[in-house]
């Protein structure tokens, strides 16, 4: 859920499929009937959907003589570089088979053949161009199933007929596309500019969608492109010299039907997901009232049997019938025992406050549409910011155990996704990634923790420690005591590993579209939905945590603190095993760079999502044991 949307945080800059590719950026918000378009539109160095690492640049059209806008910081974390780019058009004047450069190879040569190899080589894997223009990404539309139209974000740059006369992906769209173990390259686009004219403002136009159909030409004349002729192929045992010429046709169609305010809306609903999210969210509905049934049931009626009986042996139990007494009050002496290896447990509930309250915020923010889709970045900007600044609560939440000293509390989870996030940013700058977090910006990151969110997690576990410790409703004995032998259902393995099941039931549907989001460059916009699914969570780890915690006290286990933060925690463990079956079934990701990249993040994506789960279930657990051993009498 939202963790791995946001999940990688200060690290999961990661986040950012890492590859390039070319678009269009059109930055400008209104269009005047007599003025220029925006004389550049910006490449869009963005992730190519389904692979991970460009190793160096597709040899397109490119353009040097223009500055490249400047990215916020959530876009350099998600790896988006927006470059000026050589298409060029004037608002309202029609343009039709524009010529932008001819690219010559010769496979004779190894650097051609190597440009050559490295375009067969994005066609296959299904790259593809992500442009936009006045921040509206550039949408190549087409009939899908049942007469509906969908409108993707991206266009390939290319596709393949297989060596029996199959064609994949984008060879579908047209019958020319036949040849056997063929390339074709989408060397020609049309695009469609539709603007509407503003009311009470002097001849002004708004652009309210901008959609493209990509072609292939193989133009009579290379240096004096007709977009005739047949598709551009690419045979590929070809060898010799090769021309591929690029052009494109721009028309402008005036439409009065599309708001400014939702000119987003054609791209959203093209996209089928309505119905699977409100499935996802009766299925997890389902869950959460199975769960918080069996929970009522307990504290009804069980719990207020227990409690009734437990109370009535001050009056009316005999001396003989309280000996006969078994179950969760026996262990009232030993239920606040220190835990083993508590230093390590604060600091996980340290680092999952902080990441909830960034989180819940973050999605608060979300959902009133402050940081949607339309503000590129802002997202994970947002989220930076938030956990930078969140340092106080999380050492707050770590520093309040007396037993622990000051200097054991910083940001150990910190320092672990630092690592990790930084040896993959290495593997970036070996490959020649543009995903590469530049070097400028890493000590931005630096910065941003050594001098904000360091010293605030010191001041939080100062005042933690300071603070008077927790008064427990019951005293605890000196001497602890035997916990009597457990069956095979109350040890701890088999109920950590069966509490993060139905936490994962109420989630796995929403994972797939967020890593669909994350690694196959999809977009995102169900805010609502994942606020909804991110209460869920919630409720479903502290019911089902709470409810195991109680099965275990009523066998004499007073070990709760670690069990019960590794009950919900495990949770984690089924997201990873997802993440692996992902990978194989979904992506199409070669090269031991990328796939070490795409498990390195995947690893960092876990990790807090680990924190997260395990601290709602700790401090659920933790509301719980303090509420039922307020209520009964102990001598």
């Amino acid at each position: 859920m939202f963790i791995l949307l946001w999940a990688g945080l200060v690290l999961w800059g990661t986040l950012r499929a890492c590859s390039s590719c070319y678009g269009l950026a059109w930055c400008c918000g209104e269009l005047s009937g007599h003025v220029h378009l925006m004389g550049w539109l910006g490449v869009n160095v963005c992730q190519l959907s389904f692979s991970l690492l460009v190793f160096f640049r597709f040899d397109f059209c490119a353009i040097d003589s223009e500055k490249r806008p400047s990215e916020n910081l959530g876009q350099v974390l998600f790896g988006e570089r927006i470059e000026p780019s050589p298409y060029k058009f004037e608002f309202k004047k029609k343009v039709d088979c524009k010529p932008v450069c001819t690219k010559s190879y010769n496979t004779n040569k190894p650097e051609d053949k190597a440009h050559l190899d490295f375009l067969k080589k994005g066609m296959l894997l299904n790259y593809q161009h992500h442009w936009i223009v006045d921040n509206m990404p550039v949408t190549w539309c087409y009939d899908v199933e049942d007469g509906q139209k969908f409108c993707n974000p991206g266009f390939p740059i290319g596709c393949y007929v297989t060596e029996a006369g199959r064609p994949k992906d984008a060879c579908v769209v047209n019958s020319d596309f036949k040849d056997k173990d063929t390339f074709y390259v989408f060397n020609h686009v049309d695009i469609t500019i539709h603007y509407h004219v503003v009311e009470n403002e002097a001849a002004g136009a708004r652009l309210v969608a901008a959609k493209m159909e990509p072609k292939s030409y193989k133009h009579t004349k290379v240096e004096a492109p007709d977009c005739a002729g047949g598709p551009m192929y690419l045979n590929n045992k070809f060898s010799g010299e090769l021309k591929i010429g690029y052009t494109y046709s721009v028309q402008f169609v005036e439409d009065t039907h599309i708001r400014w305010a939702s000119r987003w809306d054609y791209i959203l609903e093209s996209m089928p997901h309505t119905n699977i999210q409100w499935f996802s969210i009766m299925n997890s509905l389902v869950i959460v009232l199975f769960l918080s049934g069996m929970v009522a049931m307990i504290m009804l009626r069980t719990l207020h049997k227990d409690i009734a009986r437990y109370n009535q042996m001050d009056s009316v139990v005999s001396l003989e019938d309280a000996q006969e007494e078994f179950g969760w009050k026996l262990v009232h002496g030993d239920v606040f025992r220190p835990p083993r290896k508590g230093m390590l447990l604060s600091v996980f509930l340290g680092s999952g406050t902080q990441i909830f309250i960034m989180m819940f915020v973050t999605l608060f923010f979300a959902c009133l549409g402050f940081l949607s889709p339309a503000n590129r970045g802002a997202l994970m900007t947002c989220a930076v910011v938030l956990w930078v600044l969140l340092g106080t609560p999380a050492g707050y939440v770590a520093g309040h155990d007396p037993n622990l000293t000051l200097k054991s509390r910083p940001v150990t989870t910190q320092l672990v996704v630092f690592a990790d996030f930084f040896v993959m940013n290495l593997i970036l700058w070996g490959e020649g990634s543009s995903a590469a977090m530049p070097f400028g910006t890493l000590v931005a990151i630096l910065a941003l923790w050594f001098c904000i969110s360091v010293p605030l997690t010191f001041i939080g576990a100062y005042f933690g420690f300071k603070k008077t410790g927790i008064e427990h409703p019951v005293r605890t004995n000196q001497i602890p005591r035997q916990i009597p032998e457990q069956s095979f259902y109350t040890r701890s393995l088999p109920g950590i590993v069966m509490g993060g099941i139905l936490p994962f039931g109420c989630i796995f549907i929403q994972l797939f579209f967020i890593l669909n989001s994350i690694w196959s460059h999809q977009m995102y916009y169900m805010f609502g939905f994942l606020f909804l699914v991110f209460i869920i969570l919630v409720i479903t780890c502290s019911e089902a945590t709470i409810l195991l915690c109680y099965f275990h006290l009523c066998a004499e286990d007073y070990h709760w603190q670690w069990r019960s933060f590794l009950t919900s925690g495990f949770t984690a463990v089924y997201f990873l095993v997802y993440a692996i079956h992902y990978f194989f079934s979904k992506l199409q990701i070669t090269g031991l760079a990328s796939t070490i990249l795409y498990f390195g993040y995947t690893m960092i994506m876990a990790l807090i999502f680990f924190l997260f789960t395990g601290t709602i279930g700790f401090f659920a657990c933790f509301w719980f044991v303090t509420k039922i051993y307020s209520v009964v009498k102990v001598d």
